[in-house]
C-alpha cells in the first residue's frame, strides 16, 4: 500500500512548489504527500457525484428509456442521507473503535456502502428499463438501494474526511487545506466526467456494466489509499471516555458561536448556487441558440471560475481575512453574476452568459470555502465532526432541494408566462428561466443579510447594501 501510495503522489510532489497553487498547505504535521494522499477521498466524492447526477441521468433518459419521473426520484434518494451527516460527524467523533480508531471506520464503511452500491447499480438499471424476463419491480427496489447506498456512502465519507483532516492540519494552514480539498472535488468531478464521456461515447449495456463496477474498484482503491497511516490510534479504553447524546452535543453547539445563524447562511447560499445546476445549459440551447459545443463548455467554466475563487478564498484567509466576509464576498458577486445571465436573453449576447457563469464559479468557490473554513474555525476539538457534518447536511439538503425547486418555477413560470398571465412583453421562453435567476439573486441577497453580522468587518464592496438593510433589523427565528 506504501508502494501504490507514493507512484500515486510522486508525479505531483515532483513538480514543486511554484507548479502547485496549493502546496504551501503543507506543514510539518502535515507533509503535502500525505496531505495529497488524504485528498484523494474528494475525487471519489466528485466521481460518485457525476456519474449519478450527469452520466447515469442522461444514460437512464436516453439510452435506457426510463421515465423521466423515475430517474427524478431516484436521484433524489440521495438526499435522504444528507441530514444524517450531522450524526454521522457525532459519532465519529465519540467512537472508539477496539483499533483506537475515531473516523477511520466510518470512512472505510462509507467506502464500503459506495462499493457495494456501485456494484448492483448497472445490473438495477437495466432491469429497471424493462430489458429483463423478470418482474420489473425488482429492479425499481434494487435501483432505489443502490442509490441510496451510494448517497449514505457518499455523505459518510466526505463528512469524516473533512473533520479527519481537520484534526491532521494545524489551524494556521487549514484555510489552505480546505482550499486543497475542494480543488481536488472539482478535479474528481472535471475528470470523470471527461473520463466517463469517453468511456461512454460508443454505448452498450456491457459497457455500462463495466463502467460502473470500475467506478466501485476505484472508489474502494482510492479511499484505501487515502486512510493509509493517517490517523493515530488511541488505546485509551472507550469505557473511560465520558459518553456524550448526540442531542446533549446538538443542544450545546447549536447554541455557540452564532451557530444557527451560519447554518442559515449556508443554507441559503448553497440554494442560491444551485438552482442553475440543471438550467444553464437548456438556458444557452434553448433561448440563446448555442450550439451543442458552447453549452458543454459551461462546466469547464463553472471549474474554472470555481477554481480560481478556491484560490482567491486561500489567498485572502492565509491572510487573515474573516471567512464569513469572504463568503459574503462570494454571495455578492454571485448577485452580480446572475444579473449578467438574466439580461444575456433580452440582449441576445452570449458573451454576457459566459461572463456570468464564469462570476458564478467563482462566487461559488469563495463561498463554499468560506462557510467551510468558518466551520472548522468554529467547531471545538471534540464537536468537529457534529460541526462538519451540520455544515454537509445543510448544503447537500438546500442544493437538492433547490434543484427540485428549479425545475418546478421553471415549468411552471414559463407555461403562464406563454399564456399571457405576466402580459404580453413576459410571453417568452425565458421568462422562466429569468423567474428562477431572480429568486437566485434573492436567496443571494438573503444570505448576505444573514451572514453580515457574523463579520468581524463589514464588506467594503457590500457596504452600501448592508447600510440599507441593517436598520431593518433582519433576524429570522430569533437567531443569535
Amino acid at each position: 500500500m506504501n508502494r501504490a501510495a507514493a507512484a500515486i503522489v510522486r508525479g505531483i510532489t515532483q513538480l514543486g512548489p511554484q507548479y502547485l497553487p496549493f502546496a504551501d498547505a503543507a506543514t510539518e504535521e502535515l507533509p503535502l504527500g500525505r496531505l495529497m494522499r488524504l485528498s484523494l477521498f474528494q475525487v471519489t466524492v466528485g466521481m460518485a457525484a457525476v456519474l449519478m447526477i450527469g452520466t447515469l441521468n442522461r444514460v437512464m433518459i436516453v439510452e435506457l428509456n426510463v421515465p423521466s419521473w423515475i430517474v427524478a426520484l431516484m436521484l433524489a434518494l440521495p438526499l435522504l442521507s444528507a441530514p444524517l451527516r450531522t450524526l454521522v460527524g457525532f459519532r465519529s467523533d465519540h467512537h472508539r473503535s477496539v483499533l483506537g480508531w475515531r473516523r477511520v471506520p466510518f470512512i472505510w464503511f462509507g467506502t464500503m456502502s459506495q462499493f457495494g452500491g456501485f456494484a448492483i447499480m448497472p445490473f438495477a438499471l437495466l432491469i429497471l428499463s424493462g430489458d429483463t424476463t423478470g418482474p420489473i419491480w425488482i429492479g425499481d427496489i434494487a435501483a432505489a438501494l443502490a442509490f441510496l447506498l451510494v448517497g449514505a456512502g457518499l455523505h459518510t465519507v466526505q463528512t469524516v474526511g473533512l473533520a479527519l483532516a481537520t484534526d491532521l492540519a494545524p489551524e494556521r494552514a487549514r484555510p489552505k487545506v480546505v482550499a486543497l480539498l475542494c480543488a481536488m472535488l472539482l478535479f474528481g468531478m472535471a475528470a470523470s466526467a471527461l473520463l466517463f464521456g469517453l468511456l461512454l461515447r460508443h454505448f452498450s449495456e456491457i459497457r455500462l456494466i463495466q463502467v460502473v463496477q470500475g467506478s466501485a474498484v476505484v472508489t474502494i482503491v482510492l479511499n484505501g489509499v487515502a486512510l493509509w497511516q493517517q490517523e493515530p490510534r488511541n488505546m485509551t479504553p472507550a469505557a473511560s471516555q465520558r459518553r456524550v447524546g448526540f442531542f446533549d452535543a446538538w443542544r450545546s453547539f447549536s447554541t455557540a458561536s452564532r451557530t444557527r445563524r451560519r447554518l442559515l447562511a449556508i443554507a441559503l447560499g448553497t440554494a442560491g448556487f444551485s438552482m442553475q445546476d440543471i438550467l444553464l445549459e437548456p438556458y444557452g440551447g434553448k433561448i440563446l441558440k448555442l450550439p451543442v459545443g458552447a453549452t458543454t463548455a459551461l462546466t469547464a467554466m463553472l471549474a474554472i471560475g470555481g477554481g480560481i475563487g478556491l484560490l482567491l478564498a486561500a489567498r485572502r484567509l492565509n491572510h487573515g481575512a474573516d471567512p464569513h466576509r469572504v463568503a459574503g464576498f462570494g454571495a455578492l458577486i454571485g448577485v452580480i453574476a446572475f444579473a449578467f445571465v438574466m439580461f444575456a436573453a433580452p440582449l441576445a449576447s452570449a458573451q454576457a452568459f459566459g461572463l456570468g457563469v464564469g462570476l458564478i464559479g467563482l462566487g461559488g468557490g469563495l463561498f463554499a470555502h468560506g462557510t467551510l473554513t468558518a466551520s472548522m474555525a468554529a467547531a471545538r476539538p471534540e464537536d468537529r465532526g457534529l460541526a462538519l457534518g451540520a455544515w454537509g447536511a445543510a448544503q447537500a439538503t438546500a442544493a437538492g432541494l433547490a434543484i427540485a425547486l428549479s425545475g418546478l418555477i421553471n415549468d411552471v413560470g414559463g407555461a403562464l408566462a406563454m399564456r399571457g398571465a405576466f402580459g404580453d412583453a413576459l410571453a417568452d421562453p425565458a421568462t422562466g428561466f429569468s423567474l428562477v435567476y431572480g429568486c437566485e439573486v434573492l436567496l443571494l441577497l438573503a444570505t448576505i443579510v444573514v451572514i453580515g453580522p457574523l463579520s468581524r468587518r463589514r464588506l467594503p464592496i457590500a457596504e452600501p447594501l448592508l447600510d440599507v438593510v441593517s436598520p431593518i433589523r433582519f433576524n429570522p427565528g430569533g437567531l443569535p
